[in-house]
């Protein structure tokens, strides 16, 4: 994690900022003095399904205002299910909003990988350029240049070091490091953004992404703290949305992720020629956490690898804004109704319970599975209760499974180990749902206690058998 009083470092850029305003640059131009290289940019919505709307929102958003700073269709890669827009709860078939007076962000998104082709494998070869092994898709790559800038943007679902991918394997923390440090090596780009939203995103990034990448990390949340979805639609006539409501017919659903929205809607409004990624990073850090002391709902932003990077222009990896676009209200979002991302899917079903007539198949079919998604994550709860229970005792069990590491430490010292033990207990229990993903930091704890993989494997068993 980047220290905020680096003392040496606030000198410097003072000292910087003096020199090269002698010379007529911004710090931005004096540190990127090079000739400018091609902007590129990978999206990434990481999930499926009408409750996870906003993934897919956010993303196609992202294309717009990308592309709307100049941006080619070449050069952007976009990842996305593609379910939302035609999908058949869809009151606006054919169109995405990601605001609740905003316009259609899906039209012109370039489909590059849809469906099964949004995996990690795709990912990791699209970012290295490794055409070849791609599966799928448009075969689009990160083909970039030793002068191009690269920005990523990653939203989905997540847990401690894991984010997720709608098919195949997740996204593990070192694995994702591995690709980012291998990109450098390659010598194929200047400078790199990205900005990660998911639960617990730090983790992705905290004792891991070194300095010396030129690679700024930004995250919607710390290592252990959830992020929040927001505008978010008609809740019940008991708990109505008053503010920044979705239109009414998006019951239950949220049309954008906060820090998301933060940080999108912040570039729709800034000069992004003359304002830098750290002046974002300051204002979207203030507004995602607005809200934390008397609403509690919100969390802390989190910057992670080259500082210096941030002091570029968001134009560097964005493009400039266009003369007649558009500009949303950023300030509706602190009045908006905001749900933490592992309740979405229970303020969905709740929603559409609570909505649909007295005595119809759509209340019925809506309280069945309310239920049962109710009962899955008390289910998972009580496994991984019992299985801390069984390796550490009942005294230590919850203490050890719920430990949380000092920042600037990774999650787990051993990666392999919580890959395989991740395997072992879904093998038992049931893969991991988007609430029950909270629970690898418990294996990754597990692995850090040194247990052996045999102890893992009789205690899952045994834990999942109840």
């Amino acid at each position: 994690m980047i220290s905020r009083y680096n003392i040496v470092g606030v000198f410097s850029l003072f000292w910087l900022s003096i020199l090269v305003n002698i010379e007529g640059l911004s710090i931005s131009q004096f540190l990127t003095e090079e000739s400018e290289g091609t902007k590129w940019a990978v999206l990434v919505a990481g999930s499926n399904g009408w409750d996870n709307y906003r993934h897919q929102a956010d993303v196609c958003h992202a294309y717009q205002l990308l592309k709307d700073g100049g941006l080619k269709d070449e050069n952007i890669i976009v990842f996305m299910y593609d379910d939302i827009a035609s999908n058949r709860e869809n009151p606006r078939p054919g169109v995405i909003i990601n605001n609740p007076r905003g316009p259609d962000v899906y039209k012109g998104v370039p489909k590059d990988y849809i469906q099964e082709d949004v995996n990690a494998n795709n990912f990791y070869n699209v970012i290295l350029a490794n055409k070849s092994a791609v599966v799928g898709g448009s075969g689009k790559v990160l083909n970039s240049d030793p002068n191009d800038h690269i920005f990523i943007y990653y939203t989905d679902h997540g847990g401690p070091g894991i984010v997720s991918m709608p098919s195949g394997e997740y996204v593990f923390a070192n694995d994702l490091v591995d690709v980012l440090k291998k990109k450098h090596s390659s010598g194929t780009y200047d400078r790199m953004v990205f900005y990660l939203e998911a639960c617990e995103s730090g983790s992705m990034f905290d004792g891991l992404l070194p300095e010396g990448l030129d690679i700024y990390a930004m995250t919607a949340s710390e290592p252990d703290e959830d992020s929040w979805a927001t505008y978010c639609g008609e809740g019940t006539p008991d708990d109505p949305c008053l503010v920044a409501c979705p239109p009414r017919e998006f019951q239950g659903v949220c049309l954008g992720d906060l820090f998301s929205v933060a940080w999108m809607e912040d570039s729709d409004a800034q000069d992004r020629e003359a304002d830098s990624v750290q002046g974002q990073y300051s204002r979207v850090a203030n507004r995602t956490a607005a809200n934390i002391t008397y609403a509690d709902y919100g969390s802390h932003v989190t910057e992670y690898g080259d500082t210096v990077v941030s002091f570029d222009s968001l134009a560097a990896y964005m493009g400039e804004n266009s003369k007649n676009h558009s500009h949303a209200s950023v300030d509706a979002m602190s009045l908006s109704r905001n749900v933490d991302q592992f309740s979405t899917e229970l303020f969905y079903l709740f929603t559409k319970h609570q909505n649909a007539p007295e005595g119809s198949d759509e209340k019925y079919e809506a309280h069945v599975k309310l239920k049962e998604v109710i009962s899955q994550r008390t289910q998972v709860d009580n496994n991984v209760k019992h299985l801390g229970e069984l390796l550490f005792g009942v005294e230590k069990g919850n203490e050890v499974l719920h430990s949380v590491r000092p920042a600037g430490q990774p999650l787990v010292d051993n990666w392999d180990c919580l890959k395989s033990y991740v395997k072992i207990f879904e093998s038992h229990c049931g893969r991991l749902t988007p609430y029950g993903r909270k629970h690898v930091r418990g294996i990754a704890n597990i692995c850090n206690a040194g247990i052996k993989s045999e102890q893992m494997a009789a205690a899952s068993a045994q834990a999942c058998s109840i």
